[in-house]
Order: structure tokens, then C-alpha cells, then sequence
């Protein structure tokens, strides 16, 4: 990819491709009884009135599984928000509500014991019970079943059936983040464990909208669960379509082609869309935050004072106003503004290229024969940005920042390949330096467990910091929050300084629909459980 200069870069910064390689949209095809356009009249007879028996949403990637145990991407997480129900729902506010346990007590830091709601059925017609519950969360815990995010249910020792309608989880030190944990859809055990590969594809659960197909790389259909214990949905149908390119979907809402998009979303699309008194724009800060992550497995970057230097060469501001229109806001630190236990005076390194100089130089990094590229015992300074082509903005941003290392003397190069290829690269440790986000922070352990303890699955760079894992440890078992707030302010502190992830921006969430959407609340998670109450009227 041929380097660019920043004005030719900003010339370009709004200027978004309709189509991705590998990827293709069509549109829906119109159906007499569903969309969102006016109906046109005929013979002199009105237009149609009532509701649309079909709800159009636009995603932007393709979910990697159904399962909610193996689920690591956000479609996924949108199929479970409608297939599925967990323990507990988590609300806008982000407490635990109530969903399939009705209620639960703590009858001392190690102990959660768990009433069922009665009644409930799977879409099959079988009967929810414990021992649904129980083998969800042993084969979640099960080393062999590699769930991504196993380690957020670590603590838990055992899960037992007291009866059909009560389970008793026991824990191995009290761990405070627990009930945010528990909205993990809950799997029949007689299919999920039958076999595992065909419910992957073929989910089951509890929820609102039964999954009736899925064409890959193009749409997931579903359709209301009559006996739905929240009672049934408001819109007989219910589709997911997958349009990688975030304007192109756009382009579908403006339409008519689906009824909704949320984030991600391109800052010049929100702003066409804001000025069209046909839609409602919905924004509120997000769970999330979008960050640079360093191999530290590459001889390279596995130095501290490198990735500092290259910090100082990240213009987060600039980013923020120039590439996302303020959209997102410069990022900080891994703990998000919403938190309880976020902590503005972590601030990380500020855009300096004059001590980004100064920080090669001392790790050994100059320019010894004047080609333009810093060198150490005879290899040059050479790194690869890599992001995903599904988000037009973060390949942007990463042509930005090639040019900026490129002026401080690294031979910097780009990579930008679709989601899958993406991240199976990231988990095998095949990039150097990755742009790319976490979504659905709930709690800051859940901000930072995950992408620092050592020997987790989610720490694709592969940092590594005894302390760092204590502090995580210890943060996890204190039921203070005010102690756990300065725990992981310290774990902040100290991945920011060694720059473990370089947060560059705090995510917004936005919701865009058309007008005659109704009942659709937004939810700082990006939930989609919502979608239960929303009616399209014709």
C-alpha cells in the first residue's frame, strides 16, 4: 500500500468504498407485507395501514458461531441477545435484572443460589431446567471446550442441581463481577451435547426469536417464539443482514432495505443522516474502546522504550476529530468513562515526535547510513499495521499512523484483511501491531482481565507482567468497590506506561432508524434484545 501524505490522506478521509473485496450486498428482496417504504396506492384503494410482519437489521460482520459459549464477535453476541436468555439480563444501567433466574440471594461471599422461572421451554418444546445451567457453565469451564472467555468464570468451583429449579453456584474466592457475567445465553444440554458442531450452527435456546436459517456472509432469519416466557414478540420476523462496508449499509437504511444500523458507523453517514427528517439518530457513550495492541512477541516491539516511542507518535486527537468527526473520543487508558472506576489523570503519552526520537534512540534504534530508516545491528525499524476491511475508519486510521512512523524513520507497512482472516491472525500471534476494539466492558475486569493476565486467550500480544496478573487476581476477589477501583487504576497505570494496548479512542454507540420504527431502546452494551418490542409501521 503506497504511503500517503496527511492532506492527501484527509482528502480521502470521507470517502468510503460501496463494496470490500469478498464481500457483496444485495438488497432484500420487497415483500407486500414487510419493509419500511410507503405504500403506493392502486385503483383508487389506500394504502396499506397496520405493521410490517418483518423486522430488517443491518450488521456489519458475519457471526464466527450460534453458540454463546464459543461466541467472540459482535453478530454473535446480536443472535444471542434474540435466540437466547441467561441467567440474568443485564439493563441499560447495567444491574442485573431478573431472566431465567427469578431471583437469588448470597448467602456468603462463596455461595449464589439460583430460583429458575417455571414453565420455561427451549424451541424445541423441551423443558428448561438446572441441569440446562449446570452443563452450560461445566462445559464452558471445561479446558478442553476452549471457550474465548472462560476466564471471565474462572472462580467458579462447582455448579450444582439442588432441584429443577434451583442451581447453587459455588465459587473459589469471592468474585465480584459475577452477576454481570451471567447473561450467558443458556444451551439445552440434550442437543448442545449430542453434538456440539451442529448446534454451533443450529442454535436452540430459550429466547424471543427462534434462528430458522443462516446464509453466511449474507443473512441470519428468524422468526418470533409464540411461547416465549416475556411474552411474544411484537414482529412475526426478524433478519440480520450482514453488509461488511459501514456506508453501503447506510445506504440500505436510507432505502428502506432494512429498518436499522448501529455501530460501527461512519461519522459522515451519521451526519447525512442526521440532517434527514426521516430518521432518529440515538447516541449515548459506548462500553468500548478501540485500541492499538503490540506483539510483544516480535523482537521488536518486546521492548518497552519502542512502544513508547511509537505511542508518541499517535495523534488520538486528531484521529478523534479528523477521522471519526468526534464520533469516539480520544481514548486514555483501558478503564472506559463510564465506569465507576475510571480514572482521568491515567492519561498515556501524548502525540511527540521529538521524544519518540529520543526513545528509538535509547533503545538502539538510528538511522546509521541516512537512507530515512532507523536501523539496530544492521535490521531496519520495520512494522506492519494491520485492521479489518469491514470498518472503513480503522483502515483510515491506520494509512494515518503509516505515514507518521514512516516521518519518525520506521519502514511501516499496512495490512488490512476481512474479519476472519483478521482475527485468526490476531489469536496466532501473526501481526505486529493491531488496530481493533472491545465492546461490551460491563465491568473493568472485564475491561482488562481478559487482554492482560498472562496465560489468557484474549491477550493476543501476549503480554506478560507477574504483578499486573496479582492485581487482577486481587481485583477480582475484593467485593469492595472502592478497593477495586484503585486496583485496577494501578493495573491501568501500569499497562498504559508499558504500553501493552495503546487505547486511541473511547467508543460512542449510535443507533439509526427510520421514523416508522417503534418501541426500539438503545442499550450502552449494543443489545439487541430490544428488538422484541420494536414494530415497523407500514
Amino acid at each position: 500500500m503506497k504511503k500517503k501524505g496527511f492532506c492527501a490522506l484527509l482528502s480521502v478521509a470521507f470517502l468510503v468504498s460501496a463494496a470490500l473485496t469478498g464481500c457483496s450486498y444485495k438488497a432484500p428482496e420487497s415483500s407486500s407485507s414487510g419493509g419500511t417504504q410507503q405504500q403506493a396506492t392502486t385503483e383508487g384503494q389506500p394504502a396499506q395501514t397496520g405493521t410490517a410482519d418483518e423486522l430488517k437489521i443491518g450488521l456489519d460482520v458475519d457471526a464466527g458461531t450460534m453458540d454463546p459459549r464459543l461466541s467472540r464477535d459482535t453478530t454473535a453476541a446480536r443472535v444471542t441477545d434474540v435466540v437466547f436468555d441467561g441467567l440474568i439480563r443485564l439493563s441499560d444501567k447495567l444491574e442485573a435484572q431478573p431472566a431465567l433466574a427469578e431471583k437469588w440471594e448470597n448467602p456468603d461471599p462463596t455461595t449464589w443460589v439460583f430460583t429458575l422461572r417455571k414453565g420455561v421451554t427451549f424451541h424445541d418444546g423441551s423443558p428448561f431446567t438446572a441441569e440446562d445451567v449446570k452443563f452450560t457453565y461445566d462445559s464452558l469451564l471445561d479446558p478442553n471446550f476452549k471457550a474465548p472467555y472462560a476466564k471471565l468464570y474462572a472462580p467458579i468451583s462447582k455448579v450444582e442441581v439442588v432441584d429443577e429449579q434451583t442451581v447453587k453456584f459455588t465459587l473459589k474466592q469471592p468474585y465480584a463481577p459475577l452477576l454481570s457475567y451471567l447473561d450467558l445465553g443458556i444451551v439445552p444440554k440434550s442437543l448442545a451435547e449430542k453434538d456440539p458442531q451442529a448446534f454451533s450452527s443450529n442454535p436452540v435456546g430459550t429466547g424471543p426469536y427462534k434462528m430458522v436459517k443462516w446464509d453466511k456472509n449474507s443473512k441470519i432469519s428468524f422468526e418470533a417464539n409464540e411461547q416465549y416466557w416475556g411474552g411474544p414478540a411484537k414482529t412475526k420476523k426478524l433478519t440480520y443482514f450482514i453488509i461488511p462496508d459501514n456506508s453501503t449499509r447506510v445506504s440500505a437504511l436510507e432505502a428502506g432495505d432494512v429498518d436499522l444500523v448501529h455501530s460501527p458507523l461512519s461519522p459522515q453517514d451519521i451526519a447525512k443522516i442526521k440532517s434527514n427528517s426521516k430518521f432518529t439518530v440515538k447516541e449515548t457513550e459506548g462500553l468500548g474502546y478501540t485500541y492499538l495492541n503490540y506483539n510483544t512477541t516480535n523482537p521488536i516491539l518486546s521492548d518497552v522504550k519502542v512502544r513508547q516511542a511509537l505511542a508518541h507518535l499517535v495523534d488520538k486527537k486528531l484521529i478523534s476529530d479528523s477521522l471519526y468527526a468526534g464520533m469516539d473520543k480520544p481514548g486514555q487508558s483501558p478503564l472506559i468513562p463510564p465506569s465507576w472506576a475510571y480514572d482521568p489523570s491515567i492519561t498515556g503519552y501524548s502525540y511527540d515526535p521529538v521524544e519518540a526520537k529520543a526513545l528509538f534512540e535509547e533503545a538502539g534504534w538510528k538511522d546509521s547510513n541516512n537512507d530515512g530508516i532507523l536501523d539496530k545491528d544492521g535490521k531496519k525499524l520495520t512494522l506492519t499495521l494491520s485492521t479489518h476491511t469491514e470498518d472503513p475508519n480503522r483502515m483510515q486510521t491506520v494509512e494515518f499512523l503509516q505515514n507518521e512512523f514512516t516521518k519518525a524513520g520506521v519502514d511501516a507497512k499496512v495490512s488490512t484483511t476481512e474479519w476472519p482472516t483478521f482475527s485468526a491472525n490476531m489469536m496466532a500471534q501473526k501481526f505486529d501491531i493491531a488496530l481493533l476494539g472491545w465492546l461490551s466492558l460491563v465491568d473493568p475486569d472485564r475491561a482488562m482481565y481478559g487482554q492482560f493476565q498472562s496465560q489468557s486467550e484474549n491477550n493476543y500480544g501476549k503480554y506478560n507482567n507477574p504483578k499486573v496478573d496479582e492485581l487482577l487476581d486481587k481485583g477480582r476477589a475484593s467485593l469492595d468497590q472502592a478497593e477495586r477501583a484503585k486496583i485496577y487504576q494501578e493495573v491501568a497505570k501500569i499497562v498504559t506506561d508499558e504500553v501493552a494496548y495503546d487505547v486511541v479512542l473511547y467508543q460512542g454507540y449510535v443507533a439509526m432508524y427510520a421514523n416508522n420504527l417503534t418501541g426500539f431502546k438503545e442499550h450502552p452494551k449494543g443489545s439487541l434484545y430490544n428488538l422484541k418490542d420494536v414494530e415497523v409501521k407500514k
